[in-house]
């Protein structure tokens, strides 16, 4: 398994974010800092918007700031903000996908069941988990 570069940068978006809070910084500066195209990083900072997560601003001074604490934000509802909509399985399709055996299979029933389980703990891990105390992260992270 491995999540699409979207929910990457979505997770480090986020994270510097919750490094500078209060602070409305740049998509250019969390471009730099997270290694990642200004195009491909402005979709990302949209869905952001989207979901609740991010409050952008518009203008000379604009850029971007967590819409609620860093507390109250979860890793797992970031994950499934990216990452819900597509199946795990072409078996997990609401059709069942082109799989022959999804009508009596039952490795579905297995993936969904891990699938919870690693969401389940993805749920318990907050952004703020992620960044406080976390010296090396700040130093990388911090606005000047």
């Amino acid at each position: 398994m491995r999540l699409t570069i979207r929910t990457n940068l979505a997770l480090r978006t986020l994270m510097y974010c919750a490094v500078n809070p209060g602070v409305t910084v740049r998509k250019t500066d969390v471009a730099t800092a997270c290694n990642a195209s200004e195009n491909h990083l402005a979709q990302v900072i949209h869905k952001l918007g989207q979901a609740g997560f991010l409050t952008t601003v518009r203008g000379r001074t604009g850029g971007l700031r967590l819409q609620r604490d860093a507390a109250e934000i979860t890793v797992g509802e970031v994950v499934r903000a990216f990452e819900s909509t597509t199946p795990f399985t072409t078996c997990m399709e609401p059709d069942g996908g082109d799989c022959p055996l999804a009508a009596s299979c039952r490795l579905t029933c297995v993936f969904a069941d891990a699938l919870a389980e690693f969401y389940r703990h993805l749920d318990a891990v907050r952004l703020r988990d992620l960044v406080e105390g976390n010296h090396g992260l700040s130093r990388l992270l911090k606005v000047a």
